[in-house]
């Protein structure tokens, strides 16, 4: 009897475990838009989007385009200044810098740089600075594009990187064995885990990322060793984007804009 109500007893804590590992999401408010590629949003409120290699600055009924057919497709968009923005052209190993207005400041072709670059990955650094990982020798650097010097950083490492993301700090790359690993302005290279099998992912901090797999958003904290499901209202969507605690659902009517709380 007692080892009856002893296995009652954990299966009743593993069921309610299991749903403390979900993660309601609030919604807020729901914007129809009109485009191929949702990319994040700003403080001032303006959403960032591409549609036909057209890429966009929209608020209301404002908008600025920023096109250049001759560099081809935009492999890449950082937003993590919008008052310099960074467009990546990987096909033509080129880098666009825009203003908030998105005129065009600055041109850099690294196949014109006097150490050999072949990008592959780009961002935002701090002091003046862009992340490039050169594919030549699978290493990061850092570009400073105010004296167009160029210096490399970290050791090679053997793997593709199958995603990537950067903050003014630090450069995250996840790997083709879904190793994630960091790399600080310093070039101190850390090994941060492995993570599951996605179709998409954003990486939030240090410890957090969301991942998607088969239309199923989990946050994971590798720290805390914790993991919640996010319920949302959307069946199938093309990007989730997370920031300031409001989670962006984008599909290919429009986007949903929900309040989460991550623990």
């Amino acid at each position: 009897m007692k080892k009856i109500i002893v296995m009652l007893f954990i299966a009743s804590f593993s069921i309610a475990y299991s749903q403390n590992q979900k993660l309601i999401a609030s919604k807020i408010n729901y914007v129809a838009i009109d485009t191929d590629q949702f990319l994040g949003y700003d403080q001032f409120g303006y959403y960032y989007t591409i549609k036909n290699n057209v890429f966009s600055k929209i608020k209301d009924n404002k908008s600025l385009e920023y096109k250049n057919i001759s560099l081809g497709k935009i492999t890449k968009v950082d937003l993590l200044n919008p008052l310099k923005i960074v467009l990546f052209y990987e096909n033509f190993n080129t880098v666009i810098l825009l203003d908030n207005q998105l005129n065009e400041t600055q041109k850099i072709n690294f196949s014109e740089n006097t150490i050999p670059i072949v990008a592959t990955a780009t961002g935002i650094a701090s002091q003046n600075q862009l992340w490039v990982y050169n594919s030549l020798n699978q290493q990061i650097g850092l570009y400073d594009y105010l004296k167009n010097d160029y210096k490399t950083i970290s050791t090679s490492f053997p793997e593709n990187i199958k995603y990537y993301q950067s903050d003014f700090n630090v450069f995250y790359w996840i790997d083709e064995k879904n190793n994630w690993f960091s790399c600080d302005v310093f070039g101190k290279t850390t090994k941060k885990g492995e993570i599951s099998d996605f179709d998409l992912i954003e990486i939030i901090n240090d410890n957090q990322f969301i991942i998607s797999k088969d239309s199923i958003l989990i946050i994971e904290d590798i720290r805390k060793n914790l993991k919640f499901e996010i319920e949302i209202l959307e069946k199938t969507f093309k990007k989730s984007y997370y920031k300031d605690q409001i989670l962006s659902i984008f599909t290919s009517e429009g986007i949903t804009n929900y309040k989460i709380i991550i623990p």
